[in-house]
């Protein structure tokens, strides 16, 4: 006889994996230390006009899948009233058996809105009154359903340009939930990128540095994350596209092609990485003076669809995961910095799973036997937050590493309604250390139990990043 779909024991294939998730997992609270919600959402308590909104509105990840079911764009990002949206996707998610987005959204549907329906396209005139008859109440506001999640802290990702006037304003108006920046230099970085010169003028301005050298760059740089510490930023984020790279230079080389650069003129890719590699040098050390810690991202293949990339931008469901060369060089700049002992604490995730060897192997080059878990293999990312995505994950860093150390899952989304991805990691955790104790591969310690699971799910996190 089948399951029910997606009951209390949803992914929970045995009474210790109910156990833990119910009486230890579940009740945790969440520090959601890297995501993209937008502060001015928050700052401005955005009430979503309906459901499409507040479903649909900026998720890439349902972009992607509708594409991929046959919806043409003026559904997805077009012109189309939002009731048409929200049909065509409740039309085509039936056809997503696998894929994780079909138990996100009925996951989302539960526990926020209480609709236990199917989503389909007989449903969706159902769904759409259902919901939207309860859209306007306060707790699906963006605070309130953050309050609802029972979200403690919430790290957004900002610009080193960044004014950080929401975050100011939220701090200022006393909000349960405590929203910090995440200093996120990519474009300071990506000196090969189109936009740098423009960029770096910008950076120049908000820091009062006139930038001619690569030296006035780190010191405008370091202006902005003072400025970022004042609103209580300890987080860094870096997009290490595709592979890692390390290539020492001197300043003069280095001051050559920042001139270079600011002249339009094209860069080698190694004169380009000498440039990023130096840019990531100063930062880490930064960070490890003053207790922040560093994340790496480390795979992303971006906008490959170039008519799609000008029509509409980045971070629109146009990426995929990349296959490049990794170990070597990444250990090369870890080393630069260890060196020093200027190593911050520093979570390394992968969008390919084919490194999740190499990073949960390569964490352990660098444990300094101070701080519990300074090296992390950050959890399932992107392509990578669905279920076997994040057991791959998991049995890597736990046959390789140390579970037990593991700050745990984040939401690294857009969408106030992502949260069920901290349980679905939660249950999918749960059952996977439940099943090693049915099966006699660790003890029915209850004691013990409980200590791992209520700290990957809150308690590692809440230690290592000291948020407040």
């Amino acid at each position: 006889m089948a399951k029910p779909f997606m009951d209390e024991h949803f992914l929970l294939e045995s009474p210790t994996a109910q156990k833990l998730y119910h009486e230890y997992a579940a009740p945790q609270p969440i520090i959601d230390y890297h995501c993209h919600l937008p502060p001015v959402e928050i700052a401005e308590n955005k009430q979503f006009r309906n459901i499409a909104e507040l479903w649909l509105g900026g998720d890439h990840y349902k972009w992607r899948y509708m594409r991929s079911a046959g919806v043409t764009e003026d559904f997805i990002t077009g012109k189309q009233p939002d009731i048409e949206k929200f049909r065509k996707f409740c039309e085509v998610l039936p056809m997503g058996v696998g894929n994780p987005l079909y138990h996100w959204s009925h996951l989302e549907l539960q526990r926020y809105f209480g609709v236990n329906t199917l989503v389909s396209r007989d449903t969706a005139n159902d769904l759409w009154a259902a919901c939207n008859a309860q859209i306007g109440k306060s707790e699906l506001s963006a605070r309130g359903l953050m309050l609802r999640s029972k979200v403690r802290v919430v790290c957004t990702t900002d610009d080193p340009i960044d004014d950080l006037a929401y975050h100011k304003a939220i701090a200022a108006d006393g909000f349960q939930v405590k929203v910090l920046p995440t200093f996120r230099p990519d474009k300071s970085f990506k000196i090969d990128v189109s936009g740098f010169q423009e960029y770096i003028g910008k950076l120049a301005a908000v820091s009062d540095v006139a930038i001619n050298r690569f030296t006035d760059v780190t010191k405008a740089l370091g202006r902005r994350l003072d400025f970022f510490a004042t609103l209580g930023c300890k987080l860094s984020d870096h997009a290490i596209d595709i592979g890692c790279f390390y290539e020492d230079a001197t300043e003069g080389e280095l001051d050559t092609i920042l001139a270079k650069a600011m002249a339009n003129q094209p860069l080698s890719r190694f004169e380009a990485e000498q440039y990023k590699t130096a840019i990531l040098v100063f930062l880490g050390r930064e960070y490890a003076k003053r207790g922040w810690a560093m994340q790496l991202h480390i795979g992303a293949q971006r906008n490959n669809n170039t008519r799609q990339f000008n029509a509409l931008g980045s971070d629109t469901g146009w990426d995929s995961v990349g296959d490049g060369f990794v170990s070597v060089k990444l250990a090369m700049l870890l080393d630069a910095l260890d060196r020093d002992d200027l190593l911050p604490r520093t979570i390394l995730y992968c969008l390919n799973p084919i490194h999740n060897e190499v990073l949960a192997t390569m964490i352990g080059n660098f444990q300094d036997g101070k701080v519990l878990g300074k090296m992390q293999f950050g959890s399932g990312w992107w392509f990578n937050d669905q279920k076997d995505g994040m057991l791959r994950q998991l049995t890597a860093l736990s046959q390789l590493g140390n579970l037990g150390a593991f700050v745990g899952m984040l939401t690294d989304s857009r969408s106030f309604l992502s949260y069920t991805r901290h349980e679905y990691f939660r249950r999918i955790l749960c059952n996977l250390v439940g099943g090693w104790v049915e099966n006699g591969e660790y003890p029915q310690d209850w004691k013990l139990l409980k200590k791992l699971v209520e700290d990957v799910c809150y308690n590692n996190a809440e230690r290592y990043f000291a948020l407040g």
